[in-house]
């Protein structure tokens, strides 16, 4: 009877304490390899935006990135020769929400290719605002003369 109790209280430890089924899904949907397409903002004009504190969003648009789930690494590689090109690292994670499938975000912490932390362990917190299984859209909301101000990333997925 006691083995029955144990065995049934581990399986609900693991159960609970597991990731969610939307993030499980999340992250089997992100592994692979993906291409930024396009930057957009959330109101119209040009602007000067930095992103990641690495590069302009111009420079981003065409980067080639991979997201590894089973370690939770990742890479961008900037291709655009008007810019500074080559790859940048990261860790990514997914906070569990619970199962809100609509609302979740992914946090990307930059590194260097040894994935130490380049940020003192700081990254940045964005939203999946969209995700399938060949499309991915990222969205950062920051402060514009006051204002909430929302960038907009457009991904395709390339292979797995």
């Amino acid at each position: 009877m006691k083995n029955i109790i144990l065995i049934a209280f581990t399986a609900i430890l693991m159960t609970a304490c597991g990731p969610s089924k939307t993030v499980q899904e999340s992250k089997k949907s992100l592994k692979g390899f993906w291409t930024l397409n396009d930057v957009s903002y959330d109101r119209a004009g040009n602007y000067n935006v930095t992103v990641f504190e690495d590069t302009s969003a111009e420079c981003l648009e065409g980067s080639q990135w991979r997201f590894i789930p089973n370690n939770n690494f990742g890479n961008y590689e900037i291709t655009n020769t008007s810019c500074p090109t080559g790859k940048r690292y990261f860790i990514w994670t997914i906070p569990d929400s619970g199962d809100n499938a609509s609302n979740y975000d992914i946090i990307l912490k930059p590194t260097d290719e040894k994935m130490n932390s380049t940020m003192n362990n700081n990254g940045f917190r964005l939203s999946l605002s969209y995700l399938s299984d060949d499309q991915l859209q990222i969205r950062q909301t920051v402060q514009l003369e006051g204002s909430p101000f929302t960038i907009k990333m457009n991904f395709s997925k390339n292979a797995e």
